[in-house]
């Protein structure tokens, strides 16, 4: 999902750009987003916030069978994609473990604790490893999103219209892959323009998750209007890469340190009773250390009761459900 390089400093770095969008543009062209400076006026403040927001709060006032937590375990499995731009032997091949060794290790651990995980792939990853798609779909507990045609960053492309059609590729290829049209969309380095909020809501998605406004899910907002497009929202600090970074030098490299973040994100996502999303990566987490990780806290998340492990497709429908009558 992100892309990044070096020391720790280096990947705080990457991490904080990465949060407010502060992507490269193309060359020669205008921000997509103009920044707030001290000679912005409140009207001016209030246009530029307002491009996404977060709506009504969507947490049902219970989950299925009576659960009190839903439980979703996420993969960006971005591989080569983020060696795109420099596809040297080297970092292409630690792209590339995440589909011959880490992909696999990961099902297997998903599969033998029987625990659903939905998907999100690049259209570049499938096209360098079409096998991923049997692998994944074998079980058949698991779901596949879109997420983006070559991990492009939407804030360098050349404006909607780009946008827009890297979108449709995307979709159009998935589409194809699978014989179903995908019902989920994350964008690429979790990074949205001024556009991919009516973007995304016209293209029919179920839910998006690239957003970090709540720990619950929420409707999404575009220039003060409801989309009616649910958000399973993300957070860095549920995600792999700040701690480990591509080549393992991130800033928290102690497995065991990141499973107690982990484990503390889901201990007040149970008390408070709403939606615990992880998000990992294969090229990251699937080496053996944090796959045993990994193991560790779906069986600790297994010990409380009243937890629904689902897909994010499970949970936006049944949300979609839920509050259908309020709308």
């Amino acid at each position: 999902m992100k892309n990044g390089r070096g020391k720790a400093t280096c990947v705080a770095v990457l991490v904080l750009s990465a949060s407010v969008g502060a992507q490269p543009q193309a060359p020669g062209q205008p921000p997509r987003v103009p920044p707030i400076t001290t000679d912005s006026s409140p009207q001016e403040i209030q246009q530029i916030a307002g491009i996404t927001r977060a709506g009504r709060k969507l947490t049902p006032k219970a989950w299925p069978n009576g659960a009190r937590v839903a439980v979703a375990f996420t993969f960006d499995v971005d591989n080569e994609s983020l060696f795109r731009a420099r596809p040297l032997p080297v970092p292409m091949s630690q792209g590339e473990y995440g589909a011959t060794t880490g992909l696999p290790r990961i099902l297997e651990l998903l599969d033998r604790q029987r625990v659903p995980a939905s998907f999100f792939i690049p259209a570049m990853s499938l096209m360098l490893h079409p096998e991923m798609l049997q692998e994944i779909r074998k079980s058949g507990m698991h779901e596949i999103g879109v997420h983006g045609w070559v991990h492009e960053s939407l804030t360098s492309v050349s404006g909607p219209e780009e946008e827009q059609r890297l979108l449709t590729q995307s979709i159009e290829f998935l589409t194809r892959a699978l014989g179903k049209r995908p019902v989920g969309y994350r964008a690429p380095s979790w990074i949205w323009t001024p556009d991919t909020p009516s973007l995304v809501a016209k293209a029919g998605f179920l839910y998006d998750s690239s957003l970090m406004a709540m720990d619950q899910p929420y409707e999404v907002l575009a220039n003060g209007k409801a989309t009616g497009l649910i958000e399973l929202p993300i957070s860095w600090i549920v995600d792999d890469f700040p701690y480990y970074g591509e080549n393992g030098d991130g800033s928290l490299p102690s497995p065991d340190a990141v499973f107690q973040i982990y484990k503390a994100e889901f201990d007040t996502a149970y008390r408070e009773k709403t939606l615990f999303i992880l998000t990992n990566h294969p090229h990251i987490s699937g080496h053996g250390s944090r796959v045993e990780q990994l193991d560790k806290l779906i069986t600790y998340i297994k010990s409380k009761p009243g937890v629904w492990f689902g897909t994010l497709e499970e949970i936006a429908k049944y949300l979609k459900e839920q509050n259908h009558s309020t709308e």
